[in-house]
């Protein structure tokens, strides 16, 4: 596992697991429905339940909503100042001798919002593992239960890098830039504004493609399609290296899924809209289209 090449698959994480410099974390948040009346999406309930039930043997839990996001929001999974960040990787003992692997569960999202946060913060020795928990037990590989051992501390060093994250005003300007192509990462129907949204307005950001993050994965394994693949998804859009791309989604988690591929693919003007249409479909001062 090396800084380029950023998946690592089940039969190479095998091999490396008991290395003593291996970082591997379960990422895995669930998102239950809010209760009725509420002005919140949805309920972040950390996968901790589904981690004791069976993880991956030496892995630890990170926890999202819990340590890793903006506590002073409403918004979810907002990312928070970096000296939090480096507070909370270093207690889970990542230094720059770490070897970092993230896998979730169902959904690599969770695994590539981290891979994305912390790539923003200049690190660069993680993989994601394709198919996260799914693939590894289909194929009936060893599982461990029970709470997280954890690693000793360390100390993580950050190198933040600008242009990883925009917010409303950005991503509304961006709409009308040349360069720039913005793509939604939810369902045709949330993107078409067909079906009701849990965020507030039905609708999109004005002009964005829609590139949904499900059709980047195989539906039973959980594992990215095939990169070849990937990029006819994103061409048909106009999704082309010579352009800025900005993704967003519903919480800037599943948008990261459609970032990974990109990088993969060697797209390097990338950004992400964090709010998301957890932001923007609340806000009636900002344009939203329907078909």
């Amino acid at each position: 596992m090396s800084a380029t090449n950023e998946l690592i698959t089940t039969a190479e994480l095998a091999g490396i697991l008991g290395q003593p410099n291996l970082r591997l974390f379960d990422c895995t948040t669930y998102l239950e429905p809010a209760p009725e009346g509420s002005n919140v999406p949805y309920i972040a309930v950390p996968g901790k339940h589904t981690f004791e039930a069976g993880h991956i043997p030496g892995a630890d839990f990170l926890d999202l909503q819990g340590e890793f996001s903006d506590s002073g929001t409403e918004l979810r999974f907002m990312m928070p100042d970096v000296a939090q960040l480096k507070a909370a990787f270093g207690r889970h003992g990542i230094s720059d001798s770490s070897k970092v692997v993230l896998y979730s569960i169902g959904t690599p999202m969770w695994a590539t919002r981290f891979w994305w946060m912390l790539t923003s913060l200049g690190y660069e020795n993680m993989a994601v593992l394709d198919g996260g928990l799914d693939k590894w037990k289909l194929e009936g590989r060893p599982l461990e239960t029970g709470a997280a051992s954890g690693y000793p501390p360390a100390t993580f060093k950050a190198k933040p890098k600008g242009g990883f994250f925009l917010d409303k005003h950005q991503t509304l300007a961006a709409t009308s830039e040349k360069g720039t192509v913005v793509v939604n990462a939810l369902g045709p129907q949330f993107h078409k504004g067909l079906e009701p949204s849990r965020y507030g307005r039905r609708g999109r950001v004005p002009g964005s493609c829609n590139v949904s993050a499900a059709t980047l994965l195989d539906p039973q394994t959980k594992a990215f399609v095939p990169l070849a693949d990937a990029e006819m998804k994103f061409r048909a859009q106009g999704i082309t290296r010579d352009k800025r791309v900005v993704a967003y989604c519903g919480g800037g988690i599943s948008a990261t899924i459609d970032l990974f591929l990109l990088h993969r693919l060697g797209y390097d003007n990338l950004t992400l809209y964090d709010g998301s249409m957890g932001e923007w479909a609340k806000d009636a001062a900002l344009p939203i289209e329907t078909d």
